[in-house]
């Protein structure tokens, strides 16, 4: 019992919502010890991050409620204490003092009217009565533990003024600030780049160490599990399904649900035909009881692999064409003006001399870190920014000097499928109207009664309902949202869609069936793809070539698998390195070196 931190013993939290009661966690057990990580795995609205919100006691009410159940958390002391069952006073001497959270969004849970620092002085002075000198020295310490660069400088500086990655750090450092005995990780990494996801892991394993900490990492991607949990857990729908050491969960899965999370991360030593979904594995019956298809992962996937072969023949057509689009010293620069007058000082370079070509059925992936200037381009292309200086040659005309007639009909033409399908979406209009409206503007079919039914047809397509096209964007989950914004892009009947981050905040499980989606578009449809992404994973899965950018320059361009087999940079290589595989050996390795042993 010395061990044990937090105990989970038939926890249930129901939301009630419209006169119907959801349990979004119902009956979960499972326990936490010093000094270890468990991973909780599944895929959105499987109850994870309620799970997680439950310890910390912060359900909104209503329309949430903790309807049954313990949590209860063993004390440095040895006191046992009930976190559900005292008053919401005494709740506030545990949160963020002995059990602390990092939520997915540093952004909304930094206050931006703060500095980084002020804001981790708050946590330490209120938890650790020091005074103010004393908790800014910490708060520097602690800035330089989770490795922020110019600890002095970012103690000063707003949340919007550093990157993604280093306000998650901030947020480690805010988590860190009281020695937490349990630390609760909600996905902290998922919006960022593989190679800061790597140093984020890497520093949350170093304080777990130093501290001896237990922490439960939330997660949907199964590759970051396997190199930093000990234990999984493994949720469908607010149950768990499957529990177990991460060795016996990868090698050995029972669960239908688990085998399909497994099996749809793309994988990199090969290239399938399509990607396993979890659906592949098992069926839900008329009591919405999961029914195991009964075949392993080994079994499924086993000829889905394409031969090498096939695909040097395949593209042998593909480059004997004329290019459809060419990028000639493409520069896309951004002015910084000083000064009340805004004089302009210097220019921040974000697409510098780029020059690749596009072939008619081609998916050309960029990929590169944040910042590194991959959407500029695509937003160049469309002319959503104005390119500094260069040629965009498409179809023999160079798109920087179309006019408004003309450039009209080539955004018919060239599409872009946005990163965040929500924000892009009009919350005031049907998905109906909004696939609609874009074949109004560009008089596709003769009458509106028309491009209805066309529309239900692109909708089910994407597999979504026809019936859904009088509803609003709101009433979709993200996986749904993105399948909108690829239906709305297909509906003006292009040839080419850039694809700007449009799989990055998707669950693996709906990645892979849009993914799916995408290629089986491109050959429906005869489509090219300008494929951006800063999962170097997915880039290669969907790519035929693939260009690597840094800091506003391509440094690197071929064949997709080439690349990835033999990086030609420093810099490629440090992309590669940083993908979370899930591969058995490094399991293993990490496992043995907290002294456990795996056969």
């Amino acid at each position: 019992m010395e061990n044990i931190l937090l105990e989970f013993k038939n926890l249930v939290t129901e939301f009630h919502t419209e006169g119907t009661i959801v349990k979004a966690v119902n009956g979960v057990s499972f326990t936490l010890n010093k000094g270890e990580t468990i991973g909780i795995v599944g895929e959105s609205g499987s109850g994870k991050s309620v799970t997680s919100l439950s310890a910390m006691r912060l359900i909104p009410s209503p329309p949430g409620k903790i309807s049954g159940g313990e949590i209860i958390f063993h004390e440095k002391d040895g006191t046992a204490t009930d976190l559900l069952a005292i008053s919401e006073e005494e709740i506030r001497k545990f949160r963020g003092n002995d059990i602390a959270m990092i939520f997915q969004e540093p952004m909304t849970s930094l206050n931006p009217v703060f500095t980084c620092g002020d804001q981790v002085m708050e946590a330490i002075i209120l938890h650790q009565k020091l005074n103010k000198k004393d908790a800014k020295a910490l708060t520097i310490k602690l800035f330089e533990e989770v490795q922020l660069p110019t600890p002095e400088r970012i103690f000063s500086t707003y949340p919007h003024q550093i990157s993604g990655g280093q306000k998650q750090r901030v947020m480690i450092a805010m988590a860190m600030s009281c020695q937490p005995s349990v630390l609760i990780a909600d996905e902290p990494t998922t919006a960022l780049d593989v190679t800061v996801q790597k140093t984020i892991l890497q520093l949350m394993q170093n304080l777990q160490k130093e501290h001896d900490m237990g922490i439960m990492f939330i997660t949907h991607d199964l590759g970051v599990i396997a190199e930093l949990a000990d234990k999984v857990v493994v949720m469908y729908k607010g149950n768990i399904v499957e529990q177990g050491s991460v060795w016996d969960i990868f090698t050995n899965p029972k669960h239908p649900y688990t085998k399909g999370l497994l099996a749809c991360r793309p994988p990199l030593d090969k290239r399938y035909t399509f990607l396993p979904t979890v659906s592949d594995f098992m069926k839900i019956d008329e009591s919405g009881e999961v029914i195991d298809n009964g075949i392993s992962v080994a079994e499924f996937t086993k000829d889905l692999a394409i031969p090498e072969s096939e695909r040097v023949a395949k593209h042998k057509k593909l480059y004997d064409q004329k290019p459809l689009m060419q990028i000639k010293n493409l520069k896309t620069y951004f002015p910084i003006r000083n000064g009340f007058f805004g004089g302009i000082s210097d220019h921040v370079k974000a697409v510098d001399n780029v020059a690749f070509d596009v072939y008619p059925g081609e998916t050309l992936g960029l990929v590169g870190e944040s910042g590194c200037g991959k959407t500029t381009i695509g937003r160049t292309i469309i002319r959503l920014e104005e390119p500094t200086e260069g040629e965009m040659i498409y179809k023999g005309k160079d798109i920087a000097k179309m006019n408004t007639e003309e450039l009209r009909l080539f955004r018919k033409d060239v599409q872009i499928i946005f990163q965040d399908p929500y924000s892009s979406l009009n919350p005031r209009m049907t998905i109906g109207n909004a696939i609609m409206e874009p074949m109004q503007v560009h008089g596709i079919l003769e009458n509106d009664e028309q491009r209805k039914k066309k529309v239900e047809e692109l909708l089910t397509r994407v597999s979504l309902d026809p019936a859904h096209f009088y509803r609003y964007p709101h009433e979709f989950s993200g996986g749904q949202r993105q399948r909108i914004g690829i239906a709305r892009a297909l509906a003006v009947n292009p040839n080419f869609i850039i694809c700007d981050e449009s799989v990055s905040a998707l669950d693996v499980s709906v990645q892979a069936q849009v993914l799916n989606l995408l290629n089986e578009l491109k050959e429906e449809f005869g489509l090219s793809y300008i494929f951006i992404s800063h999962d170097l994973s997915v880039v290669k899965y969907m790519s035929d070539r693939m260009a690597v950018m840094q800091e506003g320059k391509i440094v690197e361009m071929g064949d997709a698998d080439q690349i990835y087999n033999k990086p030609a940079t420093e810099y490629t290589k440090k992309l590669i390195d940083a993908i979370p595989e899930g591969k058995l050996e490094d399991i293993k390795r990490h496992l043995e070196s907290k002294g456990i042993k795996v056969n």
